[in-house]
């Protein structure tokens, strides 16, 4: 009998061995086949752009609208028809954007904001959902960029540049990512910097934020998808290059016409077209996200000639 049993418990092994080792084969195969249909799906997706979403009619929160991108933003945004709140800690030059809103037919509301103030942000927050109701956009636009080497950074201003550009994201999200994932909707774009893509002198804390917003917003997205795999709220991460709102004092280039500064207009309408296509992430000019992804092949001594040879950047601030 004992012989008898181990014979059928090794049968039902090998059985298993062999049920498990199919299943496997098959999710090998299946993994290839979903691979390159993804691979395919990217290809087209270069040539026919993802529709874009239409924002008529809908809620948009921007920090940082009293100046620079964020004005341009809440702008455009307003002529596509959306209502816009528009966040920023200095209420004269807010209002004065949501003047001009107004005065082009759009609709838009004022809200005086300090973004390193948690409570009064997360107050403020439930205020504007009781106000407005559903907020399908949020733009964490608000930012501040001192340029000059590290050891030259008081501690005052690299806390402060933190709690600007990174820690006061996370305030906003959790006071308006739990509605979107209820209704399974909505849009959250984060501005990084080409500066998150790229180390650059006389930006090293700026760097750091930088990249600490690329970091979380990728964390984010896995976060989502894998709680939700049909989750159909989107994030966005964009990559600015130098932009000619003020922040970027004393640009630095070789060869101008390759590298020149962006009007805050322009790249408002790229933020913006990208939020309404769904894309995970977008540079300004587009380009600049492959070329990150292609110079991390190049051994980085290789990599840094280039860099020299280019020699862009931007200057420190102080003299």
């Amino acid at each position: 009998m004992t012989k008898v049993s181990q014979s059928a418990g090794n049968s039902n092994a090998n059985s298993n061995d062999i049920y498990n080792i199919v299943l496997l084969v098959v999710d090998i195969l299946l993994l290839i086949a979903k691979f390159w249909i993804a691979i395919f799906e990217a290809i087209v997706g270069l040539f026919r752009p993802a529709p874009l979403e239409e924002v008529g009619g809908k809620v948009v929160l921007i920090t940082g609208t009293g100046h620079g991108m964020g004005k341009q933003m809440a702008l455009q945004y307003a002529k596509l028809g959306a209502t816009i709140l528009c966040w920023d800690v200095n209420e004269q030059t807010n209002n004065q954007t949501v003047k001009e809103i107004k005065a082009n037919g759009g609709k838009a509301f004022g809200y005086v904001c300090n973004v390193t103030k948690r409570e009064e942000l997360i107050e403020l927050a439930q205020k504007v959902r009781k106000e407005h109701g559903f907020v399908h956009v949020v733009v964490n636009n608000a930012g501040i960029m001192p340029c000059h080497p590290l050891l030259e950074h008081t501690e005052s201003e690299i806390r402060l540049m933190y709690d600007i550009n990174v820690i006061s994201h996370y305030w906003i999200i959790q006071s308006f990512l739990p509605d979107m994932i209820e209704r399974n909707e909505g849009s959250i774009v984060a501005l990084s910097s080409c500066a998150g893509l790229f180390g650059l002198i006389n930006l090293v804390p700026y760097c750091g934020t930088k990249f600490a917003v690329r970091g979380y917003m990728s964390a984010l997205a896995e976060e989502l998808r894998q709680k939700n795999p049909n989750n159909n709220v989107k994030l966005t991460t964009i990559y600015p290059y130098m932009i000619d709102t003020g922040l970027c004092k004393n640009p630095r280039y070789r060869f101008p016409k390759l590298f020149k500064l962006i009007s805050a207009e322009v790249a408002a309408g790229s933020i913006i077209e990208a939020q309404r296509q769904g894309l995970e992430e977008a540079a300004i000019p587009r380009h600049f996200v492959a070329v990150e992804k292609i110079g991390r092949l190049i051994p980085r001594k290789a990599m840094r000639l280039v860099n020299d040879f280019l020699d862009t950047g931007v200057d420190t601030d102080k003299h």
